[in-house]
């Protein structure tokens, strides 16, 4: 009696030959775009729609519907002054969705972003204007007790075993209540309207060289890298793509960066906190892509048990990314506190939490780990962010907003699981 067995590529059997049938075979779009051009292009796009990989196209479609539709109600909408106010009041949430996208990568949730924020503005204000303390190191100490307050929370999460959820829940209380005492009686403190802090929201260069330097720079750097890259991979024999996309790419880079740097230069020039926020995002996204470190978490995203099995410290990971949330949640904190000039007790309180978490899921980071980028957080606060601007310009209600920004972020996780399973059928997951 014989048997009909079916192999894989390498030679190993295939155990459900009917269920791989259906299975969507991987190809590396590099391969497609060098060997087919436009046409491959195409094949590629098609096959991702199938297998549910929309990676941004969603955010990106969502982002020029926001646009179209308020421009067409209120012209004021894509001016150059609500486009730079835009970008400086969507760095504060951006900042602490950077940290929190490091724990939605583990598929686990931190809750105390928003009252941390809070301690970080209450820290400064106390430290700098109530005891006197020379203000880049009390914003040194802020931004510490935020990566403390962190890994304090990864310690119980990872060490002890308690759920991420209701360590974070119970410290989303804690820090709150210790906000409120640091502040006193009073409630708030206001802030030097010319030091350090203050500075990072309302400083901007006026210089027109400036904005469209670093858009030259950040349009060379992208080509560079990415010839680069592509170097490297033709000489160890795998795929890459051909020069003509990397310039197709980068030519679309250089008109919304070249853009962007007109409009601000149409105003007050290029933001301080934008600027800052641009690195951060780099930063990061280097840290996750390009490093051991990073692929550990994603590892950890994937699979604990498989990590732990790897050889991965699954408890120094843990707690070194909850630490890295409370230092971005800090950050934050620091950049809401420049925007009011002041610390008090509504910091870190309201729809921040929500915001923040909602940034990095609307753009593109996956609620069940293992699935998402830096640059995710960018994308998915600019939507926030402009809605809210929109809805304001129109003189729309803030229970209005409240509603349309939790309709969004229902249709990102809807889109998200969606996509998980349309990525499991087509043998992908």
């Amino acid at each position: 009696m014989t048997t009909d067995k079916k192999t894989t590529a390498a030679g190993a059997p295939v155990v459900n030959p009917e269920a791989a049938k259906g299975a969507d075979t991987a190809v590396d779009p590099r391969l497609l775009i060098r060997e087919q051009g436009f046409a491959g292009y195409m094949t590629e796009f098609k096959r991702k729609m199938r297998g549910g990989d929309l990676g941004s196209i969603p955010v990106i479609i969502g982002l020029i519907v926001i646009g179209v539709v308020f421009q067409s109600l209120n012209s004021e909408f894509l001016s150059a002054k609500n486009i730079s106010d835009i970008a400086v009041t969507m760095v504060a949430t951006g900042m602490m969705a950077v940290g929190i996208i490091f724990v939605l990568l583990l598929g686990e949730i931190d809750l105390s972003v928003g009252s941390v924020s809070g301690v970080s503005g209450a820290v400064v204000a106390v430290l700098s204007v109530t005891h006197g303390m020379n203000e880049w190191l009390a914003v040194l100490v802020a931004v510490a007790s935020g990566a403390v307050i962190g890994a304090l929370h990864g310690f119980f999460f990872a060490r002890i075993g308690a759920p991420a959820f209701a360590v974070t829940l119970a410290g989303l209380l804690f820090w709150l209540g210790l906000m409120l005492q640091l502040l006193g009686d009073t409630g708030t403190i206001n802030l030097d309207s010319e030091g350090v802090v203050s500075k990072l929201t309302t400083y901007y260069f006026t210089d027109v060289a400036a904005a469209y330097g670093l858009a030259a720079v950040a349009v060379a750097a992208y080509f560079l890298s990415a010839f680069l890259d592509g170097r490297r991979r033709e000489a160890a024999g795998v795929p890459s793509r051909p020069v003509a996309d990397i310039v197709v790419r980068t030519a679309v880079l250089a008109v919304f960066s070249f853009a962007a740097a007109y409009m601000f230069n149409q105003y007050r020039g290029l933001p301080l906190a934008l600027v800052l926020f641009l690195v951060v995002l780099v930063g990061t996204d280097f840290v996750l892509r390009r490093t051991a470190y990073g692929r550990k978490i994603f590892a950890l995203g994937g699979s604990v048990e498989a990590s732990r099995r790897a050889g991965i410290n699954v408890t120094a990971i843990r707690v070194s990314v909850f630490s890295i949330a409370g230092t971005f949640a800090a950050i934050g904190g620091l950049f809401w506190a420049s925007k009011i000039a002041a610390a008090n007790q509504g910091s870190g309180t309201g729809d921040l939490l929500m915001n923040v978490i909602a940034a990095a899921v609307i753009g593109g980071t996956s609620l069940f780990g293992g699935r998402g980028r830096t640059w995710n957080a960018l994308l998915g606060v600019m939507v926030i962010v402009s809605i809210q601007y929109g809805l304001s310009l129109e003189g729309i209600a803030t229970p209005v907003q409240y509603m349309v920004t939790g309709a969004v972020l229902l249709a990102t996780v809807v889109i998200d699981s969606v996509t998980r399973k349309t990525q499991k059928t087509a043998g992908r997951a």
